[in-house]
This record gives C-alpha cells, sequence and structure tokens, in this order.
C-alpha cells in the first residue's frame, strides 16, 4: 500500500481508498482511509487477496467520480499473472460498491481463491485528527454477525447505535474469523480456459439517528450515472465565457463539485433541505461561513444553494434555549453542525457550535443579496424575526454597541480565532505576537457594515420598517467612522489586521484587507491603496494574493493562515478590486488562480503554499488541504462576476 489515498464524495459519504482501492485504516497523506458517513467510520478495512497474496496494482485509481484500477499477481518478465482483476468502486448516500472481474489469462481450466477482509471501527472523525486526542467510551461494545449473503459489524454506546452491513453477489462461500475483529470473505472461483468471473460487493452504513430509507445501486456505473446527472443539471444553462476557455472550464469543474458536496439540512418548518458542504475529506457537514460563502459566490448563478443555506442556518440559529456554551447567544448563526458520537455525548463541542463571529453577518449579507439578484421577497419576509434576531446579537452580544466592534474571545475547548481564519496564531502582528484580551477583526467588521447596509435596504423595502432601516443605516455609518479611525495605519498605508483587547493595532499585513473592498467599508482613497498594495510582490505570489505578506517574521509559505494562498480568500479580493474599479488588478488575481487551476485538472484547492510563481512554475500544494472544498470550488464563479470572461 502507498501512501496515496483518492476521495470518492457524494452527498455527506465519502471514501478514501488506496492505489489498489484497499482501505488499510490508518492516516494516509493527511487523510485516513475508509468510507465515513455523519461524522463515523463505517469501513475501516477492506482489503483485497487472491489466493493469500495482495495483487500487485498494475493501473493505479485514478481520479474521478468511480475508482478503477487494474491488479495482477506478483511475478516476473518470464512468468506472466495467471490472472488479471478489473475493480471498480463508488460510494453513494450511505452506501459503497465494489465490482470486481477476474479474468484468467490460461488456456486450462484454473480455480483461485478470492478473500476480503472487511472491519468497521466505527471511530468518530474528531479521533483520527492530527492532535492525536483520546476520548473515553464507557460502555462501548461492537459486533459481528454473519448474514447469508455477508457480514453485519455493529456497535452500540448506550442509547447510539450504528451499523454497517456487506453483502455479496454471489454470496461467500465462507466468512472467516481472522482474531482482530476483522472478518474475511472468502469465495472459490472456478475459471474456464480465459475465463470470467464477477462479484460485486455493496455495504450500507446506518449511522445513528439516521431514519433515511437507502439502497445499495446495483453498480459503479449506475452510480456514475446518478452523479453525471447532478452534475449536469448543476452545470446546465450557465453562460461560461467564450472566450476564457481556462476560466470555464475552472466554473464546470466548480460546479460539478458543488453538486457532489450537497448534504441533507433541515429548514424551520423540519423541511428537507440539501446545502453545500464545507469539504472533504474533514468537513462534509454544514459551517455556517462556508456554505454562507459558497452560497455568494454561486449567486448569480445557482440561486437554489442561497434559497437552501439560509433557511438551513435560521433552523439552527440561536435562541435563550439553544447551548450552554459561552459562545452561545441569542441571534447568533451556527458555526458548525456535527452528527457523530462525540459530539452527540458532548465529548467534543461541535454538534452545535456557534464560535463564529462572522456568520451572523454573513447570514444577514446572504440574505440582503439574494432578494437583490432574484427580486424574490418570499424569503426575506419569512426569515425577517431570524435577520432582526442577528442584528440583535450584532448589536448586543457581539459587541457593535459597547465595543463599537465585533468582539471574539477565545473559547476553552474550541476556537481560539473565530473568524475565516480560525487557526491558532493565525491573528498576530508583524512579528508573529499573538493579541491579548478579546479580538476585533478587521474582516468581521466589513462584514458587519455591509449586514447593516443590505438589513437597512430589506427593512426599508420589504419589511416596510423605515424606522428600523434608518437605525441601521446610522450604526453602519458610525462603524465605517470609527474604523478608519481606529484600524488605519499611516505609517504602512494599510488597515491592522485586528485591534487587541486594548484597542491597540495588530499590525500584521494580511490578505484581510480585501475582504474590506469586498464590503465597501474604506473609502474610495483608502480602498484604491490597499488594492494597489495587494497586487505588490511580498503579497501577490503569481498564483494569488498571500493571506500574510512575505517578509515579516510571522509569514511562513506553508503556515494554514500565515502566508499561504486560499482561493475564495482570493475571490473576494477579486470582487472588492472590482468594486473599488481597480479592474486590471482583478484581473490579474483572476488570471492567478485559473493559471493555479489548470495545473491541476481545473480544480481549486481549499489553500495553496505561499512560494513564488518566480521560483516555482507550479503551484506548491498545501499539505493538509481538503481536496475538494465548496468555497475554493465556488471560487471561479465569484471571478466570473468580478470580470467577466475577458
Amino acid at each position: 500500500m502507498t501512501d496515496r489515498h483518492h476521495l470518492l464524495v457524494y452527498g455527506g459519504t465519502f471514501a478514501a481508498v488506496g492505489d489498489a482501492g484497499d482501505i488499510s485504516g490508518v492516516r494516509a497523506a493527511g487523510s485516513p482511509e475508509g468510507l465515513f458517513v455523519r461524522d463515523a467510520r463505517h469501513l475501516s478495512r477492506w482489503q483485497l487477496t487472491v489466493d493469500g497474496a495482495v495483487p500487485e496494482t498494475l493501473s493505479p485509481v485514478a481520479d474521478g467520480d468511480t475508482a478503477r484500477c487494474v491488479l495482477v499477481p506478483r511475478g516476473g518478465r518470464d512468468e506472466p499473472p495467471a490472472y488479471t482483476l478489473f475493480r471498480e468502486q463508488a460510494v453513494g448516500d450511505g452506501s459503497f460498491i465494489d465490482e470486481i472481474r477476474v479474468t484468467s489469462n490460461r488456456p486450462v481450466p484454473t480455480t483461485i481463491r478470492l478473500a476480503l477482509t472487511a472491519d468497521a471501527d466505527f471511530t468518530d472523525q474528531f479521533e483520527l485528527r492530527s492532535d492525536h486526542r483520546t476520548y473515553a467510551k464507557s460502555g462501548a461494545k461492537r459486533h459481528r454477525q454473519v448474514l447469508d449473503h455477508g457480514v453485519e459489524f455493529s456497535y452500540r454506546r448506550g442509547e447510539w447505535r450504528s451499523v454497517t452491513t456487506v453483502t455479496a453477489e454471489p454470496a461467500p462461500d465462507a466468512v472467516e474469523e481472522t482474531g482482530t475483529g476483522a472478518r474475511r470473505l472468502v469465495w472459490a472461483l472456478d475459471l474456464a480456459p480465459h475465463g470470467t468471473a464477477e462479484l460485486t460487493l455493496r455495504v450500507m452504513a446506518r449511522p445513528h439517528g439516521d431514519k433515511r430509507a437507502l439502497r445499495v445501486p446495483r453498480s459503479p456505473a449506475s452510480l456514475s450515472a446518478q452523479l453525471l446527472a447532478q452534475e449536469g443539471e448543476f452545470v446546465e444553462g450557465v453562460a461560461f465565457p467564450t472566450g476564457w476557455p481556462e476560466l470555464a472550464a475552472a466554473c464546470a469543474r466548480g460546479l460539478a463539485d458543488l453538486a457532489a458536496l450537497q448534504v441533507p439540512a433541515t429548514g424551520p418548518d423540519g423541511e428537507e433541505l440539501r446545502v453545500p458542504a464545507a469539504g472533504a475529506p474533514w468537513f462534509l457537514t454544514l459551517l455556517g461561513r462556508d456554505a454562507l460563502l459558497t452560497s455568494l459566490f454561486a449567486l448569480p448563478y445557482r440561486p437554489r444553494l442561497a434559497a437552501a443555506t439560509l433557511p438551513a442556518l435560521a433552523a439552527t440559529q440561536a435562541t435563550a434555549r439553544t447551548g450552554a456554551d459561552a459562545v452561545s447567544q441569542p441571534g447568533k448563526i451556527v458555526h458548525e453542525v456535527r452528527h457523530g458520537e462525540l459530539a452527540h455525548f458532548g465529548q467534543v463541542p461541535y454538534g452545535r457550535y456557534y464560535g463564529s463571529v462572522d456568520a451572523t453577518p454573513l447570514f444577514l449579507i446572504l440574505l440582503g443579496a439574494y432578494v437583490e439578484q432574484t427580486g424574490e421577497v418570499d424569503l426575506a419576509q419569512r426569515l425577517e424575526p431570524h435577520a432582526r434576531a442577528a442584528i440583535g446579537w450584532m448589536l448586543n452580544h457581539g459587541g457593535l454597541t459597547t465595543r463599537g466592534y465585533l468582539v471574539y474571545r477565545a473559547d476553552q475547548g474550541g476556537l481560539a480565532n473565530q473568524n475565516w481564519k480560525d487557526s491558532p496564531g493565525a491573528i498576530c502582528s508583524s512579528d508573529g505576537t499573538r493579541p491579548a484580551g478579546p479580538v476585533m477583526a478587521a474582516g468581521a467588521q466589513g462584514y458587519a457594515y455591509d449586514a447593516l447596509r443590505r438589513t437597512a435596504w430589506l427593512a426599508r423595502t420589504v419589511w416596510q420598517d423605515g424606522t428600523y432601516a434608518a437605525l441601521l443605516e446610522q450604526a453602519a455609518a458610525d462603524l465605517r467612522d470609527r474604523f478608519q479611525r481606529d484600524f488605519w495605519m499611516p505609517e504602512h498605508s494599510f488597515p491592522a489586521l485586528a485591534l487587541d483587547g486594548a484597542g491597540r493595532q495588530v499590525d500584521a499585513l494580511a490578505s484581510d484587507a480585501g475582504h474590506l473592498l469586498w464590503s465597501g467599508l474604506l473609502d474610495k482613497e483608502y480602498g484604491e491603496l490597499v488594492g494597489r498594495r495587494l497586487l505588490e510582490p511580498d503579497f501577490f505570489s503569481g498564483w494569488g494574493v498571500r493571506t500574510l505578506a512575505s517578509g515579516q517574521p510571522a509569514y511562513h509559505p506553508l503556515s494554514y493562515h500565515r502566508g499561504s494562498v486560499w482561493p475564495h480568500d482570493n475571490a473576494l479580493v477579486t470582487l472588492g478590486l472590482a468594486r473599488y474599479g481597480l479592474h486590471d488588478e482583478a484581473r490579474t488575481v483572476a488570471n492567478a488562480l485559473v493559471d493555479a487551476a489548470t495545473t491541476t485538472g481545473h480544480r481549486l484547492p481549499e489553500v495553496l503554499a505561499g512560494y513564488g510563481r518566480d521560483t516555482h512554475a507550479e503551484p506548491v500544494p498545501y499539505p493538509h488541504a481538503c481536496e475538494r472544498e465548496s468555497r475554493s470550488a465556488a471560487a471561479p464563479l465569484a471571478l466570473l462576476t468580478a470580470v467577466g470572461g475577458a
């Protein structure tokens, strides 16, 4: 087994398999192998042997909606392989299918013993993170039951119960114990001269709490056709730029990925919805900030994403009755929703976690933008109480009234930083020093300004409440005046990344300034200075704008948020540059991102390393990036909005 893995994604289900289609259950290249549904691993081993040996990979799994590979027995040049195995795999909603065709290469009858070793450890995804934390699971029990056509693995801990069922066609001749908890399904296959035998193995995962009636599709081909139809529906009708085929290809690839990254959610009235998941493998769930930005980028092309995301987040909005933790306050929009065992038992705080300072204003921005884009007022009328509650959070618990800015505090057990740069140490001074006390991050203030203005427009035009609209308009104007006074650093002609608890400037030069252009918080003179500064060589790598300008002691090209290049961050920068009339600069950033996408099959990853194009002819991957990420998938659409097809 190599350390490569390949990701198959369908809604809230993903499988990470090795080059031969096997699952070893170990971490590989920053991601664990396995079949995962609703934050739990439902297959931890899935390993094929023939005549007691692991076959050699002749043609490894390639990227795609299905995993196909070709395997042969190990041998030498003087003894050609006795047989060839053709393997094809795919994932469905809560399911996995593995089709194996064995062809004899001999002119005489041949019998081979094919075995598939399977196990399901039901490990929570949080147990597989790189921090190597351990969690007590008192009373947990695993069971295995042999079935007529396979085996069933189950897990119980108190009221928590999960099941994985493996069935085979034809049925195995035997199901053997291995001494490790895994079970080995065994077939004796009689092959005629140059004959062929076929096996189909189907896996159904039934996570705790998922009561949907699902079936495993008949074959990988049927699953592939189903996914291709969904991808086609997402792409159909979008007018791609004919004069810029590389951008058109990136938009098409992004829409296809968004089709696969839809996960189920529930609206305020219990209606079933499908919303953009944040990304695979680690974040195949609803994250407020990610779903909102994805929906904003896609709004001119696929407004239905916003039409699902807004009610899904309204349904999980904090009230006086939801959440006992300090970051759950009335009116706040959820940061993260998890369905796993550890979240269920409160061992991680992410069942419904509200540690985000910016999801709430982004919710209001999307609601206003949706009405402006579509002209449909029904959703704004339906969600008026939720929007008013979100404004109430911003003004009160959020800090706009008491501190003048949106404020967050490090959350013990949760996130230290609660803006989009949420890794430890991401908010820092130019020398890397972390701010003391509560933090007022610059980008969040821009979102707050835009949220106040857009909600004022809704109040005046949809809710017919001019008094409320005037109050919000004044709050926005006051915030703009305060910000330019407190955040602007004259010696750099640039805004500070944040203010610390004492109101001191956190002086790192960071890409968050581009978000201020997107939100319109800076006046024209300051905005033009910032926009041009972001295109200077210490910021602009040639593949995009770095999160932190190089040359500062805090900069590191392989840091998650202190020198890397994020496509969604750059999409916001590009929209901001266009807003301030800096169209040449916007096209420069857009070209860089499209070029980066072209080197990786037109798919933009979550994040790239910050190394410059002048010294590296291709973008350097960030080692732990999500391979499919909804904000990055939607980023080419934002570029299309910002610069068109020119």
